[in-house]
């Protein structure tokens, strides 16, 4: 897959919002599997390293960038504080997210 196909690919899902809870509490959304697999064939035209995939996605009216990780073949949307308090959102919460591959920073 090229750049240019890459990052014309528009994704849309729910998903439940899960916890890791290391030295500090990190919230994710998992990426559903038919998207994961969409992602992984996209992955060496857009990761910049360690497997992450730069995104910007969409939550209701909140829109943000940030970088998917591979985790057990899927992987995971990191939210960040500011996005889950803007967002109002919480661990177990189902949610709807539009998402688009970005660009590898270079």
């Amino acid at each position: 897959m090229t750049l240019e196909d890459a990052l014309a690919i528009r994704f849309a899902f729910e998903s439940r919002i899960i916890t890791w809870r290391g030295p500090s509490p990190f919230f994710f959304a998992p990426i559903p599997t038919p998207q994961s697999d969409t992602i992984r064939q996209a992955a060496r035209a857009v990761s910049y390293g360690w497997g992450v995939i730069p995104v910007e996605a969409t939550i209701g009216d909140t829109v943000f960038t940030t970088s998917l990780f591979p985790k057990d073949d899927a992987y995971l949307l990191p939210l960040k504080d500011a996005v889950r308090r803007q967002a109002n959102i919480t661990a177990g919460d189902v949610i709807a997210v539009t998402m688009n591959l970005r660009p590898p920073r270079r």
